[in-house]
């Protein structure tokens, strides 16, 4: 749609599930926090990863979400010509768009496989952190993470894909 100039390359949506979604304007705490996540993140992954902030990925056929921090391999070279497809973690910074990012967003990570995603819960200051995906039919896109934890302040977290690394949950909240 941006290519026959239905869209602006810069306009506020993603697609989801085949739907155009408008996204949420971003605070001043949720802008903070998203750059203290990538910031936090690129540390904790090294070399060998690309943290992108804000930016598309290629979920599948129908879906390209842009969630607030994903993290891919790197280097970034590689994405040049197109999105990334295959990611290690999908980080999303929510406070009005908790709800979304829970429900929908979470379902639509389960079905594509995606083995760790965390949303930085801006509403009760925690990490939520999402694993283990597995078949829900009852549930939005008929999947849904298996386990799911709450992580407050004054603990740490291991990311799956850098299992040497410990995250202080602390780093990633306000």
């Amino acid at each position: 749609m941006v290519a026959r100039g239905a869209l602006e390359e810069d306009e506020p949506i993603e697609l989801l599930d085949g739907l155009l979604i408008v996204r949420e304007p971003e605070g001043a705490r949720h802008a903070v926090i998203v750059g203290r996540v990538r910031r936090v993140l690129e540390a904790a992954f090294g070399q060998g990863s690309y943290v992108r902030e804000d930016k598309p990925f290629a979920l599948d056929e129908t879906s390209e979400p842009e969630p607030d921090v994903v993290v891919v391999h790197g280097p970034d070279s590689r994405y040049i010509d197109q999105h990334p497809s295959k990611q290690l973690l999908v980080v999303e910074v929510a406070e009005s768009s908790l709800l979304r990012d829970r429900v929908f967003k979470a379902g639509l990570y389960a079905r594509a496989g995606i083995a760790e995603y965390w949303i930085v819960n801006l509403v009760d200051e925690v990490l939520e952190v999402y694993r283990q995906p597995a078949k829900a039919p009852s549930r939005p896109y008929g999947w849904k993470y298996r386990s799911v934890k709450s992580l407050k302040r004054g603990t740490t977290v291991t990311p799956l894909a850098a299992p040497r690394t410990k995250i202080r949950v602390a780093d990633l909240l306000p």
